[in-house]
């Protein structure tokens, strides 16, 4: 029985689109040609990082990051980011009795942002807020430790990435479910890596029924 979900963020709950557009708008660079370079370097296996170092090589991340915000360009986060479903599905899962829990690989601001959206969520952290990072152990220990008192073969990890969502989560012991959305999501669907999950899903609405006894 599966008695917490654990959300990954990114092309999970929250679509990247706002992400890499700010990136392009900050470099001086033509959105086309910042997300053809983050498929390229997915494609790759690469940190999709490498697309904005590809734009301006040598750059410093954390300082443009920095920059940015003191801009009062950064990092920003609303309703209109989250995939319509959502908040169906979570509070779907809250009215069954499951405890619905997000933790993905983003920043301490992604964080702060995602609670003041009040979602239907028992728990809400990030990779920052953690210090530790997908597809480290110690990001999955966190994981349980956040599931409440559900024990690892009644906690469910849910992400679009094989490599640092469904893997990483099975390594640790949760059940997994591969989304087919987003970038990785879509380009790994078919890899052994996504076909290894205990489930493959295509929307989060059909986690309602595999929590359902």
């Amino acid at each position: 029985m599966i008695r917490t979900v654990v959300f990954d963020i990114g092309e999970t709950l929250v679509r990247d689109d706002r992400y890499w557009a700010s990136w392009a708008d900050w470099l001086g660079a033509p959105r086309h040609t910042v997300a053809a370079l983050v498929g390229a370097v997915v494609a790759q296996g690469r940190d999709n990082a490498d697309a904005l170092r590809l734009i301006k090589p040598g750059i410093d991340l954390a300082a443009e990051y920095a920059a940015r915000e003191a801009a009062g360009r950064g990092e920003q986060l609303d309703e209109t980011d989250l995939y319509p479903d959502v908040r169906p599905v979570l509070a779907r899962l809250q009215g069954l009795g499951v405890r619905v829990v997000i933790a993905g690989n983003q920043s301490i601001k992604v964080g702060q942002l995602l609670r003041e959206l009040d979602l239907p969520a028992d728990f809400v952290a990030t990779s920052g807020e953690w210090g530790a990072a997908k597809p480290s152990e110690e990001f999955f220990a966190r994981v349980l430790d956040a599931s409440g008192d559900a024990g690892s073969r009644e906690t469910l990890y849910v992400g679009d990435h094989p490599a640092n969502d469904v893997a990483p989560a099975a390594a640790a012991g949760l059940l997994t479910a591969h989304l087919r959305r987003g970038p990785w999501g879509h380009l790994w669907a078919d890899t052994p890596e996504a076909e290894a999950a205990d489930w493959r899903i295509d929307g989060l609405m059909e986690l309602t029924e595999i929590v359902t006894p």
